[in-house]
């Protein structure tokens, strides 16, 4: 199941790095709001029992321009409201990755501090942080190259590989952890 809150799916993209099969066995949700996200979440609860793998992306679009709206309005209960309602969408992803043991991979924007141009937040803070087992960053590195960072994890230190994107998905390029 993926959930597609950016447009970003690329069913042609998915074929040149697996197989139509594949692509075949993909459910895409694409939901232009934070309410048809909302929906997406609830459906989910009851409707899992074919699906081995649930990817959010992302987890923030819909709820940042959500509260971009709260926050030109000044309203403080809204606002609340839309917190709630994204830590109800994670605690759903969390009941059916225990219960159901079902993988789930969500993920987020960043945004820069205007006073610290250095230190990187998430959207969502606090929220996403406490509600995700494992944050793993993904950094350009250089011309072609990413670095994976895992910044938390249960029961592994922090860590990190480099990796390139090609027209066959992912390479590994000089060491890591993987």
């Amino acid at each position: 199941m993926y959930i597609d809150t950016e447009g970003g799916f690329s069913i042609s993209r998915l074929e040149q790095i697996s197989d139509r099969k594949t692509a075949d066995n993909i459910l895409v949700d694409k939901v232009t709001d934070f309410k048809e996200q909302r929906e997406a979440f609830n459906r989910l609860i009851d409707n899992t029992k074919d699906i081995g793998l649930i990817i959010i992306d992302s987890m923030a679009m819909q709820y940042r321009l959500e509260l971009g709206n709260a926050n030109s309005e000044k309203d403080d209960f809204k606002i609340k409201m839309i917190n709630r309602a994204l830590a109800r969408q994670l605690r759903i992803l969390s009941e059916i990755a225990r219960k159901k043991q079902i993988p789930v991979i969500v993920t987020n924007q960043v945004y820069s501090n205007f006073n610290d141009r250095e230190k990187i937040n998430m959207v969502g803070g606090d929220i996403l942080k406490y509600w995700s087992k494992c944050l793993i960053e993904l950094q350009r590195a250089g011309t072609g190259k990413r670095k994976a960072i895992l910044r938390k994890h249960r029961s592994m230190p922090e860590k990190e590989f480099s990796f390139v994107i090609n027209e066959k998905g992912i390479a590994k390029s000089g060491f890591g952890f993987f």
